[in-house]
């Protein structure tokens, strides 16, 4: 059993929300994660997920194997150990080798080399190339599901591009060696032509203007003969491979149990998140908590859950009694209800058998408490109190009264003591069916049956439909002050919670608390004959209530009828005392 405190109300107004103080703010994390533990499909559905799309990539990649290797690239230079020579990084764009190492070029080496067909496809899908920051390295890394493979072909991309780069650069040597050469020509023949005319001329001013063209002539040959034998002269390695590739020992995926145990956590949030979706968008209760902060009144006990079908007596009998004496206690030192001792069971929608077998057991524990109780059954349209609850062996209690008849049929002129087994008894003022029932429940004699639990140790507990179904409950709120809510938190809506306080509210009633069960738990069966706990009586004990009403004026005959005697119609406010 479980229970919580009302939140103290604003100033202000009773019905301003409350902001969440610092220390509530853990027990609402951990009540609302108690909430997502409920969706157990939902989360269940995640883990599933996450578990067989880790398996997935688990079986997929684990047969990959990586391997890898590595190339430093270097520039074209001269004399690469001259002291203040050109540092080689600036002669290298790392950028512009990374995408030529995977370009279709070098894959038709690596073909060639490979044995394969030029354009093999596919061939190109397992190769990726980076560049460790601040370095002048290729790293060529191969994916195959053969380790032997996936070496060789690294192998072979990596031996591709060197062959590649260097084809290149010795082709820019050629190209400008045969420019050079192309320069050279007509200066050769210019020579040629200017060292005849040389031969020819004697001395004098024409002899030093031929050779001094002679001699431009000669520097410009002696240059390109310099730049040509400077390009040939020049060191066309690519780079050095500083590592080469070797079959891999071991796939390169994770492995399936850490895929399995990685899918399993990310299924767990997941779920987690579907069911956090889930619960933003419920609108039930859903806990306790939901009830308390809705209703702004405590919960006074959660009904024990039986199993799913099973059915039980009206009166209830060992930890169900035991629940219904725990909310009893609650009600009878509250400062609100102590003073008046009305007590008004209802539900928010649906039906009312469990708020009737709340207001039966409650009258049954005040009993025990000592008090002389009344029970009220204001539900003009369905009642069905007065049939439920029997005897052992069928017949109803056997001593009644008969009060005065409302003006609109109720109430119905009898007041029935009933058997609530060890606990004692207390009378019942059965329901009837009537044309108007606004009418009968605002009536004066209703009012006077209400105002019986003005008497000192006597409570009077009404029972009416669902507030939300029918105003009954409504029209008697300001009649009876104290409302205590009968709900599943599984079913009913918070919006619903918040419209049965605001009614209450306006009516001028106090919603006192809240009674939490489950509808898969045990439902309330009529009459008491097949319940075994302490409030059960033997069969003479039964019996012994129509002896005693044997002795008034008209005791009808047969079984399973009431004995009535007539009394004064005065008498209804002061009610004869109930207890045995």
């Amino acid at each position: 059993m479980t229970s919580h405190i009302a939140s103290d109300p604003a100033p202000g107004g009773p019905d301003r929300p409350r902001a969440p103080q610092a220390h509530e703010e853990p027990d609402l994390l951990r009540d609302q994660f108690r909430q997502l533990l409920r969706y157990r499909l939902i989360l269940a559905v995640g883990v599933a997920v996450g578990l067989l799309g880790g398996a997935l990539l688990g079986v997929l990649g684990g047969d990959s194997y990586v391997a890898t290797s590595e190339v430093t690239v270097r520039a074209a230079s001269v004399d690469p150990f001259a002291p203040g020579s050109t540092s080689p990084d600036k002669g290298v764009s790392i950028g512009s080798e990374r995408q030529t190492a995977v370009s279709n070029a070098v894959a038709w080496r690596a073909a060639k080399a490979l044995g394969l067909p030029p354009g093999t496809k596919g061939l190109q899908a397992g190769l990726q190339v980076t560049n460790p920051p601040n370095t002048l390295v290729l790293r060529f890394a191969y994916t195959d599901s053969s380790p032997s493979r996936a070496a060789e072909r690294a192998n072979a991309f990596t031996r591709a591009y060197l062959d590649n780069r260097e084809q290149q650069t010795k082709s820019l040597i050629d190209n400008m060696v045969k420019g050079y050469q192309t320069q050279l020509k007509p200066l050769e023949k210019q020579r040629d032509e200017l060292a005849k005319q040389v031969a020819g001329l004697s001395d004098g001013r024409a002899l030093d203007t031929v050779l001094s063209t002679q001699s431009g002539v000669l520097g410009k040959i002696s240059e390109l003969n310099s730049n040509v034998t400077k390009l040939k002269a020049l060191d066309t390695t690519p780079g050095f491979v500083v590592r080469t590739a070797t079959p891999p020992s071991e796939p390169s995926g994770p492995g399936l149990p850490m895929m399995l145990g990685l899918g399993a956590a990310v299924g767990i949030g997941l779920g987690l998140l579907g069911a956090w979706v889930r619960l933003v968008f419920d609108p039930t209760a859903r806990s306790e908590s939901d009830v308390v902060r809705a209703l702004r009144a405590p919960v006074l006990g959660t009904l024990p859950r039986g199993r799913r079908g099973q059915t039980t007596a009206l009166l209830a009998d060992g930890r169900l009694a035991e629940e219904y004496r725990s909310v009893a206690f609650r009600l009878a030192y509250d400062q609100r209800f102590a003073g008046r001792r009305r007590l008004l069971v209802v539900a928010p929608r649906g039906t009312i058998d469990t708020a009737a077998a709340v207001s039966v057991n409650l009258a049954a524990s005040f009993v025990e408490m000592g008090r002389e109780v009344l029970l009220v059954e204001a539900d003009l349209r369905t009642p069905s109190l007065s049939a439920r609850l029997r005897a052992t062996d069928g017949i109803r209690p056997g001593w009644a009264r008969t009060p005065a008849r409302g003006d609109n049929g109720w109430p119905t002129g009898e007041q029935i003591p009933i058997d609530a087994g060890e606990s004692g008894a207390f009378d019942l003022i059965p329901g009837g069916r009537v044309r108007n029932v606004a009418r009968a429940l605002t009536s004066t004699p209703a009012t006077q049956l209400i105002a019986t639990a003005d008497d000192e140790d006597s409570v009077v507990v009404v029972l009416a439909p669902a507030v939300l179904s029918y105003a009954d409950a409504i029209a008697l709120a300001d009649r009876v002050d104290g409302v205590l809510v009968v709900c599943d938190p599984r079913e009913v809506r918070r919006d619903d919670l918040d419209r049965v306080r605001e009614l209450v509210a306006g009516a001028g009633g106090t919603v006192l608390g809240a009674v939490l069960h489950s509808e898969g738990g045990n439902r309330p069966r009529g009459g008491s004959k097949g319940g075994t706990g302490t409030r059960r009586r033997t069969e003479a004990d039964a019996a012994q209530p129509a002896t005693d009403a044997a002795e008034g004026p008209e005791r009808p005959e047969g079984p399973g009828t009431l004995a009535l005697r007539q009394v004064d119609p005065d008498e209804l406010p002061a009610r004869t005392s109930s207890r045995r």
